[in-house]
């Protein structure tokens, strides 16, 4: 494998998930027989392309450790304050041997669907510019607080979603700016497009949720049922 097209994963996990109500981090709640981020890792395992996968955790982390992982390309990383922080300390590790894509996927998301991250790595290496997986607003969508005062068109709105893949220096580059500046960086792509780069929209299945609330546990426990049943067939 060339330079051209070496790709490490980066998950950060080093976030309580405090919106979960959990007494630990959501990314260990247990899912169908093992935690949520063993289940999202054993995804990134079935890509042949990944050159390491590099989770971002805090570092008294007493988790991780006690983990099933049998995947050697997995190596742990110092994460950050916040998913910015983590990301950039992630790619600063890499920095000995830098790749030349970096794919960065929420360690939330075990429902992802591996083709999709096969079609995102396809068109954006063809295309030589970064992008992420997002898929197109169904809902209609309202502004406001208390009361509706608008209604947004939602023909060009997009919900983003992970993996986003994007050049090893220039995400670099995009987010040690952004926090620089003081810019809050919700997502790889709120860096990149900050710093004026290509960030391309490629559609992925909606079911790649991300686990956030007591109630997405349950849903992604009958997704989880619904993928495997569908993979036997």
């Amino acid at each position: 494998m060339t330079n051209k097209y070496t790709i490490a994963a980066i998950v950060p996990a080093a976030g309580v998930g405090s919106r979960m109500q959990h007494a630990t981090p959501k990314q260990y709640i247990q899912l169908a027989g093992k935690t949520i981020l063993e289940h999202t890792l054993a995804k990134l395992s079935q890509l042949p392309q990944l050159s390491s996968i590099v989770v971002a955790l805090s570092d008294n982390d007493p988790y991780f450790d006690d983990l099933t992982l049998t995947d050697s390309r997995i190596v742990r990383a110092s994460g950050g304050k916040e998913r910015a922080d983590s990301v950039l300390n992630s790619l600063l590790f890499l920095g000995t041997h830098p790749p030349k894509w970096v794919l960065v996927h929420d360690a939330a998301r075990p429902l992802v669907d591996i083709a999709d991250i096969e079609c995102l790595i396809a068109q954006c290496i063809q295309a030589d510019e970064g992008g992420i997986l997002a898929s197109k607003v169904k809902d209609t969508i309202k502004r406001g607080q208390t009361y509706a005062q608008q209604t947004v068109p939602r023909d060009d709105l997009w919900q983003a979603l992970t993996p986003q893949l994007f050049k090893y220096d220039e995400l670099k580059m995009a987010l040690q700016n952004a926090l620089n500046s003081g810019v809050t960086i919700t997502d790889e792509a709120s860096a990149m497009e900050w710093a004026n780069k290509p960030v391309k929209l490629v559609a992925g299945r909606s079911d790649n949720i991300k686990i956030t609330t007591p109630e997405d546990l349950d849903l992604a426990g009958f997704l989880l049922q619904k993928q495997n049943n569908e993979s036997a067939i």
